[in-house]
């Protein structure tokens, strides 16, 4: 049964209850995809939403096709109460909270979506599956909620490339847009994963970001990379250590690295472990030379 909030935003949970709920209204629509546990980036998001459309609806789904086997799908933090709540505050006019057999009336799916060379470097050679899984719910919600616009953080800046492609690719009718990265003031990107940092942990994060900046202050390829690799030296001998997985200097249509010749629009992108805690962050930036 959906749920009307005090703060008007309705809460629905089945297929038929959405198309309930967008029944009868007129205007564009844009939908803001999340896994709940929202923070001010989401609603960041959420804003950017309301401004471009008369509908906007947010999806709060922890999707178990994009967590590996050894991943945090159980630990994932589900807050929908304190979610709607937040929603309400960001003038969301719907909620889809749906069970794993609402989008996933099947089962485990047999058909996916191959996310393609682009998809297997970065996030995808650390975890395998990733965006097939991501790109199948995506996909799966936008069929779902049929939107105008889909807005989503370029903190996660290989999904949102993918989710590109993948529309351009698959003729979706369907506009997306990305929302710059939210900070802390220290600098810290804002992620739903960041609660589980003790606050020892979130100081060494820091050099995440102070990597990046270090980075993007600097002129070639060479210089950005270097730059950016003594700042992750320097954490990974914090107490505690941060544990690089990679840092990247990469071409935003592609994702693969670019070389020292490369001159226009780049990503430079890192991943790294704090303490049980695995955190991406990156900055986009225009490489001259």
């Amino acid at each position: 049964m959906s749920e009307k909030n005090p703060g008007s935003t309705l809460l629905v949970h089945t297929r038929a209850e959405l198309e309930a709920a967008r029944a009868g209204r007129i205007g564009d629509v844009a939908v803001v995809m999340t896994m709940g546990a929202l923070h001010e980036g989401h609603l960041t998001l959420i804003r950017a939403a309301r401004q471009a459309a008369k509908t906007v609806v947010v999806t709060v789904f922890v999707n178990p096709l994009q967590f590996g086997p050894n991943e945090d799908f159980s630990r994932y933090p589900r807050t929908l109460d304190a979610d709607v709540k937040l929603c309400e505050q960001a003038e969301a006019d719907i909620v889809f909270a749906p069970a794993v057999e609402d989008v996933y009336p099947g089962g485990e799916p047999m058909v996916r979506i191959t996310p393609g060379p682009m998809g297997e470097v970065l996030e995808g050679a650390y975890r395998p599956g990733h965006f097939s899984g991501m790109l199948t719910v995506v996909n799966k919600l936008l069929n779902l909620t049929a939107p105008d616009y889909a807005y989503f953080g370029e903190k996660d800046a290989q999904q949102l490339a993918l989710i590109r492609r993948m529309a351009l690719d698959l003729n979706l009718p369907v506009e997306i847009r990305g929302v710059p990265t939210v900070r802390e003031p220290d600098g810290l990107a804002l992620s739903s994963r960041n609660r589980f940092l003790s606050p020892a942990e979130r100081a060494s994060a820091l050099y995440l970001s102070k990597a990046l900046f270090a980075g993007v202050s600097r002129r070639t390829p060479a210089e950005i990379r270097r730059s950016a690799q003594g700042v992750l030296e320097q954490g990974a001998q914090a107490e505690p250590p941060i544990r690089p997985d990679y840092l990247a200097l990469v071409d935003p249509e592609t994702f693969a690295e670019v070389d020292e010749a490369y001159r226009g629009p780049a990503v430079l992108a890192l991943a790294a472990k704090v303490g049980a805690t695995r955190l991406i962050d990156n900055l986009p930036l225009r490489i001259e030379g």
